[in-house]
């Protein structure tokens, strides 16, 4: 649907406007950049583990009274260990399809 006859602004515009304000990304999709993505990712989910760690501690030894808090670090901690699986086990699923091609 265009929308240039309702408002008289056309995606062209939109796209220099966005450009210029630095609202969009650019996208840089080097082995580099996917790497240091992952790291950022692994570092994250030990992050999340090492706190929801800190608050059983810290529930086992009185210090909070707060389950909710103790559920929340968990839940976190357990969707980012099941996301970095998942994505390892992609990676590994493509490694091993392209060991299998023939050059």
């Amino acid at each position: 649907m265009d929308i240039t006859s309702l408002s008289g602004i056309s995606s062209e515009y939109l796209k220099v406007y966005a450009d210029s304000r630095k609202l969009t990304e650019t996208k840089d999709e080097s082995f580099g950049s996917i790497f240091s993505s992952m790291m950022n990712s692994l570092e994250e989910t030990n992050a999340l583990q090492n706190k929801a760690q800190s608050e059983e501690i810290r529930f086992a030894m009185g210090e909070s009274e707060n389950t909710h808090d103790l559920l929340i670090a968990e839940s976190k901690a357990n969707i980012a260990l099941q996301y970095t699986a998942a994505v390892r086990d992609k990676l590994i699923e493509g490694y091993r399809e392209l060991m299998q091609m023939s050059v």
